[in-house]
C-alpha cells in the first residue's frame, strides 16, 4: 500500500476510500441480498409444494433472467453517464439520461411481454421436453409477464438515483416490495388466512403485487425529489448527441448482458434436458450462487459508481488508485461469499423440500463447485462491469464474454451432454469453467489502463 505522501493529488487515504466504498457498496449488496433471502424462501415454499413447481419456476424465470440481463446493460451505460455527469454536478443532463434511458427500458419490457404472456408454452418448450413442467411453468409466466412492464420502469429509476450515490432508497425499496412479496406468496402457496392455494400462480401474484409497490415508491420518490425527477417530457424528446453517447456505451453493455444471460439460460437448457433432478438441484444451486455474490457484486457494483465519478472529478492517477483497491475488496469478499456458501451447505440440503435423493446428490455437490466458482464471478464482475465501464469501456467485456460463454462454455456443455453423454455433475463442473478461462485476459486489458476515458460533453456540444 502506498504511503499517504505518495498518493495521487485529491486521492482518499486507503482508511477513508474503504469507508466510502463500503458506504455506497454495502447498501447494493443488502439489496441483493434481500432479493437472494425472498428467492430462497421461495425455492424452500415451492420446494414443499412440489419438485415439478419448483423446476418449472426455475425454467420460467429463465425469461425473467434475460430480460434482466437486458435491463442491467442498459442501466449499465445510463449509469455510465450519470455517474461522470454527477461528478460535474450535471443534473440537467442527468434527467435527459433517465428519459432516454426509460424509453428503451419499456420498450424491452413489452418486447418481452408479448410472448410471455401470448404464447407460455412454447417458451416453456425452449428450456424442457417435460409436459408437467411445461403446463405448470405456463400458467405461471402468462401472470408473471404482467411485471416486466412494470420492472422498466422502477429498475430504471433506482439504477439512475444508485449512480448519483443515492444507494439507500433502492435497498429500502427493494426490502419493502420483496416483504410484500414473500408475504403474499406464502399466503397463496400454503392457503394462509383461508386464502385458496395457488402454487406457482400465488408466486406470481406476490411479485405483481411488489412491482406495484416499487413503481409507487419511485414515482412518489420523484415527486419529492430536489434535484433529479422523472419527467414525461424527457421520455419523448430529442435525444441529440446524448442519445448516441447512451446507444453508443448501452448497446455493447446490453448485447454483453443479453448475451451473458442467454448463455446461463442455455445452461439450464443443458441441464433441463438431462432431467428433473438437475433442473431442481440447480435451482437451489443457484440460489446458494446469488447468495455467495451478494457482497462482492456489491462492491463490483459499486465500483462503477466511485470510478465513474472519479474519472471526470478527481482524474486518471486518482481512477487507477481507486481501481486497484477496489480489485483488492472484491477478491476479498468473492472469498467470503464461497466460505459462506460452504457454511450454508448443511441447511439448504436440510430444507430443500422434496428433492428426490439423486437431486439432492446432485445439489450437494453443485454447492461445493460453487463455493470456488463465485469468486471468479466477483473479480470478473469488478473488472468487467465495474472498471471498465465506468471508462466507457463497454465494447471490450461484449467481446470478451461472447467470445468465452459462446464459443467455449455453451459449445463444452452441449458437447459433453449429449454428444459425449457425461453424467450431470461432470457437465455442471465443465460449464462452471467460464469464468476461470477469461481472467488472464481480462487482467491484461485492466493493467494497460486504456479504459479510462472521460465521456461527459460540455454545454455547447449537449446543446
Amino acid at each position: 500500500m502506498k504511503k499517504e505522501s505518495s498518493l495521487p493529488e485529491g486521492a482518499l487515504s486507503s482508511r477513508d476510500f474503504t469507508k466510502m466504498a463500503c458506504a455506497i457498496a454495502l447498501p447494493i449488496a443488502a439489496q441483493n441480498m434481500i432479493n437472494t433471502l425472498v428467492n430462497s424462501a421461495d425455492v424452500v415454499m415451492l420446494g414443499y409444494v412440489s419438485q415439478t413447481a419448483l423446476s418449472a419456476s426455475s425454467l420460467a424465470n429463465q425469461v425473467q433472467f434475460i430480460l434482466g440481463g437486458a435491463y442491467y446493460g442498459l442501466m449499465a451505460g445510463a449509469g455510465i453517464l450519470v455517474a461522470q455527469y454527477w461528478g460535474k454536478k450535471d443534473t440537467v443532463t442527468i434527467e435527459r439520461v433517465l428519459g432516454l434511458a426509460l424509453r428503451f427500458s419499456m420498450l424491452l419490457s413489452v418486447l418481452f411481454f408479448l410472448p410471455a404472456f401470448f404464447c407460455p408454452g412454447l417458451v416453456m418448450r425452449i428450456f424442457t421436453n417435460e409436459k408437467p413442467i411445461i403446463e405448470e411453468g405456463a400458467r405461471y409466466l402468462k401472470y408473471i409477464s404482467f411485471t416486466y412492464l412494470l420492472q422498466g420502469f422502477s429498475q430504471m429509476y433506482l439504477a439512475v438515483i444508485r449512480s448519483k450515490e443515492r444507494v439507500i432508497l433502492p435497498a429500502v425499496t427493494s426490502s419493502i416490495s420483496l416483504s410484500l412479496n414473500i408475504l403474499i406468496n406464502a399466503i397463496f402457496i400454503f392457503g394462509l388466512f383461508g386464502a385458496p392455494k395457488l402454487g406457482l400462480v400465488g408466486v406470481a401474484i406476490g411479485t405483481l403485487a411488489a412491482r406495484v409497490l416499487e413503481v409507487l415508491i419511485c414515482v412518489i420518490d420523484s415527486m419529492r425529489s430536489k434535484d433529479v425527477k422523472f419527467r414525461v417530457s424527457r421520455v419523448f424528446e430529442k435525444g441529440g448527441v446524448l442519445i448516441k453517447d447512451l446507444l453508443k456505451l448501452g448497446a455493447p453493455a446490453m448485447i454483453n448482458d443479453i448475451a451473458w444471460s442467454m448463455a446461463f439460460s442455455m445452461y439450464s437448457v443443458i441441464l433441463g434436458h438431462m432431467g428433473s433432478d438437475a433442473v431442481a438441484a440447480n435451482s437451489v444451486a443457484q440460489i446458494a450462487r446469488n447468495l455467495g455474490t451478494v457482497l462482492c457484486f456489491g462492491f463490483a457494483n459499486g465500483t462503477a459508481i466511485i470510478l465513474g465519478k472519479a474519472i471526470s472529478e478527481k482524474g486518471v492517477a486518482v481512477t487507477r488508485l481507486y481501481a486497484k483497491r477496489m480489485v483488492r475488496i472484491t477478491s476479498v469478499a468473492g472469498i467470503v461469499g464461497g466460505l459462506l456458501i460452504l457454511a450454508v451447505r448443511p441447511l439448504l440440503l436440510l430444507f430443500a423440500g422434496n428433492l428426490t435423493k439423486t437431486a439432492a446428490s446432485y445439489l450437494n455437490m453443485m454447492l461445493l463447485i460453487n463455493s470456488y466458482y463465485v469468486w471468479a464471478q466477483g473479480v470478473n464482475t469488478c473488472w468487467i462491469c465495474g472498471c471498465f465501464r465506468a471508462g466507457g469501456d463497454t465494447r471490450w467485456g461484449m467481446i470478451c464474454d461472447i467470445l468465452d460463454m459462446w464459443c467455449f462454455s455453451v459449445p463444452l456443455g452441449f458437447l459433453a451432454a449429449f454428444v459425449l453423454k457425461l453424467p450431470v455433475l461432470w457437465v455442471y463442473f465443465l460449464l462452471c469453467l467460464d469464468e476461470f478461462v477469461k481472467i488472464p485476459f481480462v487482467i491484461h486489458h485492466f493493467n494497460k489502463f486504456t479504459w479510462i476515458r472521460n465521456i461527459t460533453r460540455n454545454e455547447e456540444e449537449l446543446a
